[in-house]
């Protein structure tokens, strides 16, 4: 069955960074795009970033362009996001999912998320 396992969450200082992980399994990795979306305490699945299935296209929200870098990894069934400039508006549970969630990003199936809190 399709599995996403996210990592590397954690408490961080404003402005500093974190790399998340996403291991995936159970699917052909290499045929699907991918993404990140993030939930805030008591609000909704809000799209982070999508890449491709080869990583030639890569897309950000606005609130993170610039500072967030999405990547994949074929050969190890692996997504990433780099995230530097980390302010207390990305505290929240950053899911990785299957697709492109840049217009739904509720829907598509995830795992079950790393918390990101970022606080002095």
């Amino acid at each position: 069955q399709v599995q996403l396992v996210e990592s590397g969450g954690g408490l961080v200082q404003p402005g500093g960074s974190l790399r998340l992980s996403c291991a995936a399994s159970g699917f052909i990795f290499s045929s699907h795009a991918l993404s990140w979306v993030r939930q805030a305490p008591g609000k909704g699945f809000e799209w982070v970033s999508s890449i491709d299935y080869n990583g030639g296209r890569t897309r950000y929200a606005d609130s993170v362009k610039g500072r967030f870098a999405i990547s994949r990894d074929n050969a190890k069934n692996m997504l990433y996001l780099q995230m530097n400039s980390l302010g207390p508006e990305d505290t929240a549970v950053y899911h990785c999912a299957k697709g492109w969630a840049q217009t739904s990003p509720s829907s598509h199936f995830r795992g079950q998320g790393t918390q990101v809190t970022v606080s002095s």
